[in-house]
């Protein structure tokens, strides 16, 4: 029975405030996307899909290189977006105050798009061979893919956090749940570009 196995990628590191939408990478982060290029060189890839902001695009660009004659494309459904419209009742400060920093267009389109990135890319193959595709987004996304596959409760994407440059690798298949293989793997990454896009105190 064919799959569809998903490379879900957090951007690199950006140079300054993530809040800005125009900004790229580091200096840092493009070596971590250089890497993550590397560690994905020669997978057999149907495309590469990257989120529109710049971060996302940049890192997409680095990573391709290590990956001649693959299709890059951009793609709303990889973005930046509010996932879940969570209910903060209940939750740590933290995450209420996030979620309070969300308008109301916010709550309900980001939920909309992620619902259809769902359904795009969460899913087994049509047809009998299986494939591969790498996707480039945002933490959020990727917790919330995780999410999905391990049919968590849908506030449970928040607290999923993940590194820049990580890698999440996920077999969706028509013979049983989805299989989580990998998570926020930085095995490409040398210790001193890990844990970048981490709040200071879950560095390890």
């Amino acid at each position: 029975m064919a799959a569809r196995l998903l490379y879900l990628a957090r951007h690199a590191e950006q140079d300054g405030d993530q809040e800005t939408p125009a900004v790229g990478l580091s200096e840092r982060g493009r070596r971590q996307a250089t890497l993550l290029g590397e560690r994905l060189r020669g997978v057999p890839f149907a495309a590469v899909h990257h989120g529109p902001l710049v971060r996302a695009a940049q890192t997409a660009e680095l990573v391709a290189r290590s990956l001649p004659g693959i299709p890059v494309y951009a793609t709303e459904l990889a973005g930046d977006h509010l996932p879940h419209d969570t209910d903060p009742a209940g939750l740590p400060s933290a995450y209420a105050k996030l979620l309070a920093g969300y308008s109301a267009a916010e709550r309900v389109d980001g939920p909309r798009v992620t619902a259809a990135a769902v359904d795009r890319f969460a899913a087994p193959p049509e047809g009998d061979e299986d494939v591969l595709e790498l996707v480039i987004t945002h933490s959020f996304l990727v917790a919330w893919f995780v999410r999905h596959a391990l049919d968590a409760p849908p506030a449970r994407w928040l607290g999923l956090n993940h590194h820049n440059a990580g890698l999440t690798v996920i077999r969706f298949g028509s013979g049983g749940p989805p299989n989580l293989i990998a998570h926020n793997d930085v095995a490409h990454l040398p210790p001193e570009l890990r844990a970048t896009g981490l709040p200071p105190d879950y560095r390890i």
